[in-house]
């Protein structure tokens, strides 16, 4: 007769599980969970819309690029563009002149005259603020020029014949600054007085 165990299993009721059958259905929830979440985020990742291209284009237009470094020419033509010949109120309306330059080794003059002689605009270093050592320079008869010849356009000259005089160092800066500022050069003479054996020149310096 087979005898009774001391520790019999006690029966389960209908109402409860075990443990281990209760854990075995969380995981597998976990894991249907995890898969629902995975194809969410790879159905969203396909559905976005790809980048337009002409957005592309418009963000690599807005992409700063490297510029090239302006020439003296175009500085040059910058400042005379930012200063504008302005008509003079008692305007003689003179479209040919002639322009005296006298360059020395001390400071540059400018008159610009009609051709009968009447000066109708004129300039010197110290007019256009130079003092000192730097009324020699090329730049000061550059700036020189630039002025007088505003003051003749603002009275109608366009066209001028040069006169130079002089051994200065601004006699081909002035020149120059009068054919960029605007005015038409016709002709560009040399009158630098040429003594022949006439009177005695200076004492030499002693440096």
């Amino acid at each position: 007769m087979a005898e009774a165990s001391p520790n019999p299993a006690p029966a389960s009721e209908p109402g409860k599980k075990s443990p281990a059958s209760a854990t075995k259905p969380a995981k597998g929830a976990a894991k249907a969970t995890a898969a629902d979440s995975a194809e969410k985020t790879a159905g969203k990742s396909a559905s976005a819309p790809a980048p337009a291209p002409e957005a592309a284009a418009a963000g690599a237009a807005q992409e700063p690029q490297a510029g090239t470094a302006p020439t003296a020419a175009e500085l040059l033509a910058d400042d005379l563009a930012g200063k504008k010949i302005i008509k003079a109120k008692g305007s003689k309306n003179i479209a040919v002149g002639v322009a005296h330059i006298l360059a020395t080794f001390n400071n540059t003059t400018v008159s610009i005259t009609d051709m009968q002689g009447n000066v109708i605009g004129w300039a010197t270093a110290g007019r256009a603020g130079f003092k000192g050592s730097r009324k020699s320079t090329a730049f000061a008869a550059q700036q020189v020029a630039q002025v007088a010849a505003r003051q003749a356009m603002a009275h109608g000259m366009r066209e001028v014949e040069i006169r130079v005089k002089g051994p200065g160092s601004g006699r081909e800066s002035a020149i120059r600054a009068l054919q960029a500022i605007g005015l038409e050069i016709t002709v560009i003479k040399d009158v630098t007085p040429i003594p022949h054996n006439g009177c005695r020149p200076r004492k030499k310096r002693r440096v």
